[in-house]
Parts: C-alpha cells; structure tokens; sequence
C-alpha cells in the first residue's frame, strides 16, 4: 500500500504529469525541461525528484548534465498501466500539446556539448 501511495502522490501534480508526459516522447535533461515549461531549475529539480524516489524515473549522468527517463524496466506491471493510463489521460489537453511542440524545438545544453567536444 507504502508504494502505491507513494506513486499516486508523486503523480499528483499538474506540472509532474506534463513532466511525465514530456518523458513520455524522450529522455530529457533538467535544462530542456526548463525551457519547456518555463520555470526554474529547482523546481524543475523538486518535481524529478519527487517521481525519481517514487521509482517512476532513473537518471543518467552526462557530464554534469542529468538526464532523466521513465524507468519502465524496473516499473512493477500495475505502475506502468498507471503511467499509460495517465498518458491517455493527458490525451487531447491543450497545455501538455503545446509542451510537445515546444519539445521539438528545446535545446538541450548536454547535447550541443557533446557535439562540441
């Protein structure tokens, strides 16, 4: 019952689920997700967090870049149709359409580094 709870209160925000729902198209950096949104690196960094230690993400270091994912490899079965379900969910809401869009269009600092080198 501990995870579940968990899991449905990190999930319990609008600004985590357009995370996720970002996450749901690709890895992302904190920096991406920033200009995604609009908003800044600790919060940003609050939100992540607050889904990483819930389990529903891992983290990869890229220099000292972190990029962030859906740990669907290590999500039991039922919290993965929980993560679908809430796709679905997020179907058809303008704000979550326009984050995709400006998604496409994110720059990630991690990335153009990694060219550069």
């Amino acid at each position: 019952m501990n995870r579940l709870t968990s899991i449905l209160k990190a999930l319990s925000s609008e600004t985590r689920l357009r995370i996720l729902n970002i996450l749901f198209e690709r890895d992302c950096c904190v920096c991406e997700i920033m200009q995604i949104m609009a908003i800044s690196q600790p919060i940003v960094s609050h939100h992540l967090g607050a889904m990483y230690n819930a389990g529903l993400l891992k983290m990869r270091r890229q220099g000292c870049f972190s990029i962030y994912a859906i740990d669907w490899e290590n999500l039991d079965a039922y919290v993965a149709d929980v993560l679908k379900g809430a796709r679905r969910g997020l179907q058809g809401n303008k704000l979550v359409e326009q984050d995709l869009c400006k998604l496409a269009q994110a720059k990630s600092v991690a990335h153009q580094r990694k060219h550069k080198m």
